[in-house]
């Protein structure tokens, strides 16, 4: 028998102290949010074109602020309709370059991110991505994030004649001005030339390049560009109507047939201008500082101290400093001052080194980045420009703009780098999230399941065994010691406004008894009298003494999953027709059995593994990232094998591994990790390191490491083995 036994209030314990109150407080409030009014030119904006035409798209503004702001009258964050969300996308990269401005260190580093971006899988969960997957529409399916590269390529189609009025052209290095009708034509040229996909599965980054300005409209009312008066310049304020209508970027659809879900000649694409500054760039003259400020479309001029967003200040000099400071000379004046202003809003460019051909631009790619992180989580939520938005047209970045700080727990992105700029390029280092190896600053999200600006997912299976028990009694195991961030949500039906869906808890026992599965606390379902579909906590008995591994597996809302497993030891009257040493061995995960001799052997399984893309400082914080398939139920164990030499070296301390081809170095078990699975298919799990390994592998820059799974059938009492073996070289 399975009773559910936890209370709403545990939950909110189980989680870091401010978590569980937010948590609890939006179970409570149905997930009610408190919004600020939004500011002009922000998010989904309806520009006039002229005449009796207009647009709609959803813009990036400039230097907006979250608009989370507690103790306000709140608004709602919803898709009422159920309006299409994107379960997945196809993400292609177009530089429309004719004069080859993009240099090629860009085009490395933003290829690069979209292609790591591609396979983030279970990594994606300390990165705002995770969270997309709560993001319902009417087929209510649950995809967890997954956006694949499918290349990029430099368009050389010559800029047609200019098409808009730039507000501030670059004093040198003007190119042209182009209005979001002349980006969609081209764009659609491009795709029927090329004979490209369209639909809703497919998104298209449209980047242009320093010296182009984009404009939604002709007149130059809402520019990647902005005009400011020579006061506002002198004291570098920005606060003309020209910067408030302004935008980093913006998406949009090109939607023929006017598709209430979109079909397939819809063409979803998110324009990506130059909005990066010049800092660094040789062969152009940054003129004003307008051209410096590029921070105005990443942070904000915000530095994240103890997860909060503190704006960055100029220090003010006491009198004292001022009188010593004009004792020195005009060279060094000009450097303390250079080095004061740094001390105020700059842009972070994480990747920031010098180029292969000197100069210091090669960092510049890091905003862009940035942006198109922001419309690829903008473009998922809202592709059609109908879905998932407050009541004044903020998506999910809007609401969250200028925030970096993880909130997340332990699983969430870690803020790392120096906020101290760079003399040389004028920018910070600082870095909140891991997309494969490269380390970016990307903004936070909405969380609707806790109305906060979440840096991530957090998501930890956790339960503690019971001490071995005797055959009929029963024992209580506990998955609400879990971490689950995403554990309410919103789900549709055929009709009607959405309702409030929760996470599950899965439990199999190792008994061969059914599976127990069921909601998270908080479900109406699982009110008193506790009815069977709550699983959160259970309670369990075996008939019959041996070694059993229980097995908790969660699934958010998100649809993003994790498990855990533990032996449990049970005293008792061994198994009809075996022996009792032989019932426990026939329990245990590839334990033998007398019954072996009278079952034929059955076909070993067959199973793949391998490390994913990751850096070695994210495997020692976070657990090694492996991703894994079988074919069918099994039941074994991952090792992590080290060579001995460089254990030795390093005061590293382990098993030694058998089992090795003949000829092998030695090597050590460093890391092992349960895996037990009810069926075939392909998922993750994260290897954890012991505090004293990790400590000791973090002073290598570089290491080679062994991966070995060893499985065996689950359901045979005669099981067939598989051993898998990969090897993988960590570094940064």
């Amino acid at each position: 028998m399975t009773t559910f036994a936890r209370s709403l209030s545990s939950l909110a314990r189980s989680l870091p102290p401010a978590r569980g109150r937010t948590l609890a407080a939006a179970l409570a409030a149905g997930i009610s949010v408190a919004l600020a009014p939004a500011p002009a030119g922000a998010a989904v904006t309806k520009v006039e074109l002229g005449g009796s035409e207009s647009t709609t798209v959803g813009l990036q503004p400039r230097n907006g602020t979250s608009l989370l702001t507690p103790g306000e009258q709140p608004e709602t964050f919803e898709n009422e309709s159920g309006n299409a969300v994107l379960h997945g996308s196809e993400a292609f990269a177009i530089y429309w370059d004719p004069n080859d401005q993009f240099h090629h260190e860009w085009l490395v580093k933003i290829d690069g991110f979209l292609q790591a971006l591609g396979e983030l899988g279970e990594a994606s969960l300390g990165t705002p991505f995770s969270d997309l997957g709560e993001y319902r529409d009417r087929s209510n399916a649950i995809s967890p994030f997954h956006a694949v590269f499918k290349g990029a390529y430099s368009d050389t189609v010559k800029f047609p004649a200019k098409g808009c009025v730039d507000p501030n052209p670059l004093s040198q290095g003007a190119v042209t001005c182009l209005t979001d009708a002349q980006l969609r034509e081209q764009l659609q040229a491009f795709i029927a030339t090329h004979n490209l996909p369209r639909g809703m599965g497919t998104v298209y980054f449209l980047m242009t390049p320093p010296g182009v300005t984009v404009c939604i409209d002709a007149a130059g009312s809402h520019c990647s560009d902005y005009a400011l008066s020579g006061t506002e310049a002198a004291e570098e304020k920005r606060q003309s109507v020209s910067y408030k209508d302004s935008f980093c970027s913006y998406h949009g659809d090109i939607n023929p047939d006017n598709a209430p879900e979109g079909d397939a000649n819809t063409i979803l694409y998110a324009a990506i201008p130059w909005t990066a500054g010049t800092l660094g760039l040789s062969g152009y003259n940054p003129g004003a500082r307008v051209y410096k400020t590029a921070f105005d479309c990443q942070d904000g001029g915000f530095n994240p101290e103890k997860h909060n967003e503190v704006r960055e200040k100029e220090k003010e000099l006491s009198e004292e400093e001022e009188k010593t400071l004009e004792k020195d000379t005009a060279e060094k004046r000009a450097e303390a001052e250079k080095i004061r202003r740094l001390e105020g809003p700059h842009q972070e460019e994480p990747n920031q080194e010098e180029g292969e051909e000197g100069g210091t631009s090669a960092g510049l790619a890091d905003l862009i980045i940035n942006q198109i992180g922001e419309e690829e989580m903008n473009t998922v939520t809202d592709p059609l420009l109908n879905a998932w938005q407050d009541a004044t047209g903020n998506e999910v970045t809007d609401l969250c703009r200028n925030v970096f700080a993880s909130t997340a727990g332990a699983s969430g992105g870690e803020i790392s780098g120096s906020v101290t700029a760079n003399l040389e390029t004028e920018a910070g280092t600082l870095a909140n999230v891991s997309v494969g190896p490269g380390r970016y600053y990307i903004n936070n999200i909405f969380n609707l399941a806790n109305g906060d600006c979440a840096g991530g997912v957090g998501l930890i299976a956790r339960f503690t065994a019971p001490n071995p028990v005797k055959s009929g009694e029963i024992v209580g195991v506990d998955g609400m010691e879990s971490t689950v961030s995403l554990i309410t949500g919103k789900a549709f039906g055929p009709s009607g406004p959405p309702t409030t869906t929760y996470a599950t808890f899965k439990w199999n026992f190792g008994d061969g008894t059914p599976e127990v599965k069921g909601f998270a606390p908080g479900a109406p379902t699982c009110e008193a009298p506790w009815l069977s579909p709550c699983a959160g906590s259970a309670f369990h008995s075996y008939q019959y003494g041996g070694k059993y591994t229980v097995t908790l597996t969660i699934t958010d809302v998100a649809g993003n999953t994790t498990s855990v497993s533990h032996e449990l030891t049970v005293s008792g009257p061994p198994r009809p027709g075996t022996s009792g040493q032989e019932s426990a061995a026939a329990s245990t995960p590839g334990g033998a059995s007398s019954a072996a001799v009278a079952n034929p052997p059955v076909p070993a399984p067959i199973a793949a593994a391998a490390v994913l893309r990751q850096s070695l400082r994210s495997a020692l914080r976070r657990g090694l990232a492996v991703g894994y398939s079988v074919n069918e139920q099994v039941a074994g164990h991952f090792e992590v094998l080290l060579s001995s030499a460089i254990a030795h070296r390093l005061g590293i301390s382990g098993t030694p591994a058998t089992g090795l081809p003949a000829g092998s170095p030695p090597e050590l078990v460093i890391a092992k990790a349960i895996l037990v699975t009810t069926k075939g298919g392909h998922s993750g799990v994260r290897i954890q390191f012991s505090k004293r390994t990790a400590a000791r592998l973090a002073r290598m820059h570089k290491v080679s490491l062994t991966l070995r799974l060893i499985v065996r059938n689950a359901a045979s009492s005669n099981p067939a083995t598989t051993t898998v073996i990969s090897n993988v070289t960590l570094s940064g």
